[in-house]
């Protein structure tokens, strides 16, 4: 590598010089010397822009870029691996996880240091080591019980998740100052893996997650254009998955396709994240508040807008559309509750398969073959359905904006079901699990975000209850504790003393209760972590 050095580069966790190697943290530290300041310079932007939402500002499709809209182009064509992406499989980097996934016949496997993953330096670090292994086609795990876990022969496509760009690693300076947690899981990643997966056609691609702008995709193109040059790799070799999950994005997506047209090959339906979101822009907005989260479906009218302007977007440039996530999880005591998960899982990805989307996510092998079916049903032997144009799709921007068309059922139930997600899943991620089964359903940071989001958004506007209540801080406390009780009692006092539970009622009155609606949970949650040696 060429530029790479480990000078005035710092790490303040256990160093294991396999995955840490002198060339890992040099494109580490290269790559943090050539964008950090770029990158912090965007966040600052996001705060600009939140402040001008809140004093009233529209966000609308851009003026400045209407002549990348209206022009005649078109991506690079998929690389070997993408060209077929019915289903892939969502995950976070443990041993067991990663082998399971890409044994599980699905057509991809998304390795995710971002949403299921609490950032401990272990699970960073033994996350490189575990993909690498996997790569290399030697990674194996035997569990307590005995159970061995070996790859098979045809495994699912390998991408890779790295964290959005407003999270730091803490346990990495660079020349003083932490690393970008983006540029540090890409960066070690494609360190040990990038040369042995061009060689094989086959890679390096990554899902890039939380991108607001054109402006930050841009930033990812370049990054990954000076990841090609300091690997050797011919340009283009890189690919990415653009995952449209925040509300500023829905207004340029073609704009993002654009700026990473050499690495792109698709946009990604991120409905929770989304949600969130769509809060979070709007948080000032009386006249956008969210219903219960488990109403909001995709068929709401602001939700059909974005996933439609999602498909056209997409298929006119000639990159695949990646529907949402069943997260569903299979009960092993409970058959008829399967069958009617099942059932609507089925139904789900049968109405994102005829809305022309090309692929779609679930979080459980069991889901992999109900999923599959629905894709091979339209598809109809065809590896995607990028040629179906969706010209009769017009999408506006007051179409992206109607909120208000989601309805407004706001009842106890859904403000339970969001206190207790929240709580149960703080808890979880504090003791270093961000992948976390509630009520048979995997919740990571996404589904928390909504949760916790949503809750803020109904005590700031005093929303009324179906019951006559109004939702105030005293009322969450009162749930909050109720709920709190009820995990005590259901873990028993043995696990409630390693539960972090009292720990994560102090951030959630932290997340949801303040006076502002803190950008991001796992800002201050990273805080609660381990800290890093000096």
């Amino acid at each position: 590598m060429s530029g790479t050095t480990t000078e005035n580069v710092e790490v303040r966790g256990e160093n294991d010089p396999e995955v840490l190697t002198p060339e890992a943290l040099g494109l580490v530290a290269a790559l943090e010397r050539r964008f950090g300041a770029r990158r912090r310079e965007l966040l600052q932007a996001r705060q600009e822009r939140q402040a001008r939402l809140d004093a009233g500002e529209e966000l609308g499709f851009l003026e400045e870029t209407r002549h990348i809209r209206e022009g005649s182009w078109t991506v690079a064509p998929p690389s070997p691996g993408l060209t077929d992406r019915r289903v892939e499989i969502t995950g976070p980097t443990d041993a067991k996880m990663v082998i399971n996934a890409l044994n599980s016949g699905a057509t991809g496997f998304m390795a995710d240091f971002e949403d299921s993953n609490t950032p401990t330096w272990e699970n960073l670090v033994q996350g490189q080591a575990n993909l690498t292994a996997a790569v290399s086609r030697t990674l194996s795990f035997t569990s307590p019980e005995g159970k061995e876990y070996r790859l098979g022969k045809d495994l699912a496509t390998l991408l890779v998740r790295p964290r959005g760009w407003h999270l730091e690693e803490k346990h990495l300076l660079v020349d003083g100052q932490s690393a970008s947690g983006s540029l540090f899981d890409i960066g070690v990643f494609c360190a040990h893996n990038a040369r042995t997966l061009a060689d094989r056609g086959k890679g390096p691609y990554f899902y890039l997650p939380k991108v607001e702008s054109h402006l930050e995709a841009r930033l990812w193109n370049d990054v990954l254009d000076m990841i090609e040059a300091e690997l050797g790799l011919e340009h283009g070799t890189t690919k990415a998955t653009i995952l449209l999950e925040t509300f500023p994005a829905a207004f340029e997506m073609t704009e993002i396709l654009y700026v990473l047209r050499d690495h792109s090959c698709s946009l990604n339906a991120g409905r929770w994240d989304y949600l969130f979101s769509a809060i979070k822009s709007n948080r000032t907005r009386a006249d956008r508040i969210l219903p219960d989260r488990n109403s909001v479906t995709m068929t709401v009218p602001f939700m059909r807008a974005y996933t439609e302007l999602l498909v056209k977007t997409c298929h006119e440039r000639g990159a695949h559309a990646m529907g949402g996530m069943a997260a569903f999880i299979p009960s092993r005591r409970d058959p008829d509750l399967n069958e009617k998960a099942l059932a609507k899982v089925a139904e789900d990805k049968r109405r994102e398969a005829t809305a022309g989307f090309d692929g779609t996510w679930v979080a459980h092998p069991d889901l992999v073959p109900t999923a599959i079916a629905e894709f091979d049903a339209v598809l109809q032997g065809r590896p995607n359905q990028i040629d179906r144009q969706r010209p009769e799709v017009s999408v506006t921007a007051e179409q992206l904006l109607d909120i208000a068309s989601a309805g407004s059922d706001y009842t106890e139930a859904g403000l339970r079901n969001s206190v207790s997600v929240s709580l149960q899943y703080l808890s979880s991620w504090l003791r270093g699990s961000g992948a976390v089964g509630i009520n048979n359903l995997m919740e990571d940071v996404a589904t928390a975000e909504i949760s916790r989001a949503q809750v803020w958004q109904w005590v700031h506007h005093g929303v009324q209850l179906t019951d006559g209540r109004t939702v105030t801080a005293d009322l969450v406390r009162e749930v909050a504790s109720e709920e709190l009780a009820a995990i005590r009692e259901a873990l028993g006092e043995q696990a409630w003393a390693s539960s972090r539970a009292e720990d994560a009622m102090s951030l959630f009155e932290e997340v949801c209760l303040s006076e502002e609606l803190v950008d991001f949970l796992t800002l201050p949650a990273y805080d609660r972590l381990e800290a890093p040696r000096p």
